[in-house]
């Protein structure tokens, strides 16, 4: 993935060079949109250019213009923008909040490529699947104080300040339904927020989460607001990015958004990578994060084909992880995607 910047004409020409929509398989166009950008008629032409080219473009081709100042506005562009201008936060803040946001868009942009690339003729149904939310799962234990409390104040901050949709059970199971059927299914919908309390790695459905999480290789992260002593750590968590947060304070839930966004963001680009080897080669399992032992009951070991290779991104795995795999599936080899391609030439 490669990003580029425009900010100056190329040489011997007043406006900077032209985006290369064919150069890559997905292109994210942003533009930073203010007076002085509006004041030059030349680049303000090349501004309106590309987003001209990605409209004719469709959903593959992303662009979001992110009004910076009042003028910003005049450009008129017909897509939403990005409202810098209108932030209330000091400066640092909106730059975290625009990264954010932009993170997000860049995440529906590889869904709809994983859809493409799954129903390569199922147009209608792709466009009202980018259109719906990326559903967050919290998973929280009610056996302690503190549960339930931040988990409440995740929710409430993904409905008011993010785009994104929450999964909370005590809200979110309609009456009528089985509850065990509407967890697993809500499990694999999008992504996990782990909250992790005194009494989390205890509760049965806590650990039957987490689990269930792992063996369908969803995007997941741990918020850490352990007060005094977990009694017993899944080991199930581990591969897994950690956030600590006071649980009394509060303070991190953004941080702690943002670094599930950026999973989420990591592990559909990894899918996209390896999208056109999976159906080629069905006894490979490609995961998005280095291998653990719990893989080995992943869903998509029960096929019918034998699954003898795991592909994952780089680093290596270390020699006393690469000796369990060995010991516990001798006949299954681990190798990171570099490896694998290597191993095809």
């Amino acid at each position: 993935m490669s990003v580029l910047e425009r900010s100056e004409s190329a040489p011997g020409a007043s406006t900077p060079l032209p985006i290369d929509w064919d150069d890559a398989e997905m292109t994210a166009a942003v533009v930073l949109a203010e007076s002085r950008l509006l004041g030059d008629h030349g680049w303000a032409d090349y501004v309106r250019s590309i987003a001209r080219s990605a409209r004719t473009r469709g959903i593959p081709a992303g662009f979001f213009p992110v009004t910076m100042d009042s003028r910003g506005i005049e450009f008129g562009f017909e897509e939403q923008g990005l409202r810098w201008d209108l932030w209330d936060e000091p400066e640092p803040g909106r730059n975290l909040r625009l990264a954010f946001n932009l993170t997000h868009e860049f995440c529906l942009l590889l869904r709809h490529r994983l859809d493409v690339l799954g129903h390569p003729d199922g147009e209608k149904a792709r466009i009202e699947h980018y259109l719906e939310k990326i559903q967050v799962f919290i998973s929280h234990s009610k056996h302690d104080n503190d549960g339930e409390s931040v988990a409440n104040s995740i929710r409430e901050w993904i409905h008011t300040h993010s785009p994104l949709a929450s999964f909370f059970d005590v809200y979110d199971i309609p009456p009528g339904l089985s509850f065990e059927k509407v967890l697993l299914h809500q499990i694999g919908a999008g992504a996990v927020m782990a909250v992790h309390t005194d009494s989390y790695s205890s509760g049965e459905w806590c650990r039957r989460e987490v689990i269930e999480a792992k063996r369908r290789l969803v995007p997941m992260v741990v918020v850490d607001c352990v007060r005094d002593i977990d009694p017993r750590q899944i080991p199930y968590l581990g591969n897994t990015p950690v956030i600590r947060m006071d649980p009394d304070r509060k303070d991190r839930i953004e941080t702690v958004a943002g670094c599930l966004l950026d999973e989420i963001f990591r592990t559909w680009l990894w899918l996209c990578r390896v999208g056109r080897y999976q159906e080629k080669f069905p006894n490979v399992l490609f995961t998005a994060r280095p291998p653990e032992l719990v893989v080995l009951a992943a869903p998509f070991l029960r096929r019918e084909e034998t699954v003898s290779i795991i592909v994952y991104p780089e680093p290596l795995l270390s020699a006393d992880e690469e000796r369990l795999f060995s010991e516990i599936a001798p006949n299954l080899r681990v190798q990171t995607l570099t490896e694998w391609l290597e191993g095809r030439q």
